[in-house]
């Protein structure tokens, strides 16, 4: 049975006093909840706030992005060990905005969740479609190509130390959620796409998040499907009473 992970993606939203206090209203409405495996990913400077107001408490915090190289002269990034230095368990890669705004390719995500892995971070690896792709039945195809290369060098032995999150990419921050039942066929197609890949014992051992304007209006019905193992969550999770009403579906 694969433990849920219910992730907050604050993207560029919160400085390190509006992370402390988002922290303890949020832990105050879900006291005894254990249920899920719970993370907060904050932006990279309320990193530090955010893992000292979570402390004594279950939740893991994560950061956003991270570079593939230890060190050097990369200005403005942050590399994997950087992360691990300060505390930090998590890092989400490939988020479909990171691709848009800046570029990275799936090349590039590979790299990052190879470094990941390296240094003891557990990573949320992002993929989806384009509605147009959707539009156009391409959808398989589409995660079918992002998950060869992602994958490449990657071992079976890795897959409890990463997860994949299935953002469609018409679905991020645009109100528009896939049903579960699209959800759902996407995971299962992904699952069977990491048993080519990795083999058929890693597989059920994966867990595949749903990202793509998770709200507490359709949390439980995501979450009640035995594909999705999670989630990751945008503008919803930015309110600690609409987040915690997520975690607690």
């Amino acid at each position: 049975m694969r433990k849920k992970l219910i992730a907050a993606n604050w993207k560029m939203h919160k400085t390190p006093g509006e992370a402390v206090a988002f922290v303890r209203e949020f832990t105050a409405l879900i006291p005894r909840h254990d249920r899920d495996e719970i993370a907060i990913v904050p932006p990279f400077i309320s990193l530090s706030a955010t893992l000292e107001a979570v402390r004594g408490s279950q939740i893991a915090v994560g950061a956003q992005n991270m570079y593939w190289q230890k060190e050097g002269a990369f200005t403005g990034e942050i590399s994997a060990a950087m992360l691990v230095a300060i505390g930090c368990q998590k890092v989400i890669v490939g988020h479909c905005e990171r691709r848009q705004y800046f570029g990275e390719s799936d090349v590039d995500v590979n790299r990052k969740l190879r470094s990941a892995l390296q240094d003891g971070l557990k990573a949320i690896v992002c993929i989806g479609e384009s509605l147009q792709e959707r539009e156009s039945g391409l959808t398989e195809r589409v995660l079918s190509r992002q998950l060869a290369t992602i994958l490449c060098q990657i071992s079976s032995s890795d897959v409890n130390n990463f997860c994949i999150a299935y953002e469609p990419v018409w679905a991020i921050g645009t109100g528009k959620t896939a049903t579960p039942e699209m959800a759902a066929e996407a995971h299962a197609f992904i699952r069977n796409e990491v048993a080519k890949a990795l083999g058929d014992g890693a597989a059920p051992r994966l867990r595949i998040l749903y990202g793509g304007s998770v709200k507490p209006e359709n949390a439980t019905a995501l979450m009640s499907n035995e594909e999705i193992d999670g989630a990751l969550v945008g503008s919803a999770s930015l309110d600690p009473k609409s987040f915690a009403t997520i975690v607690e579906w």
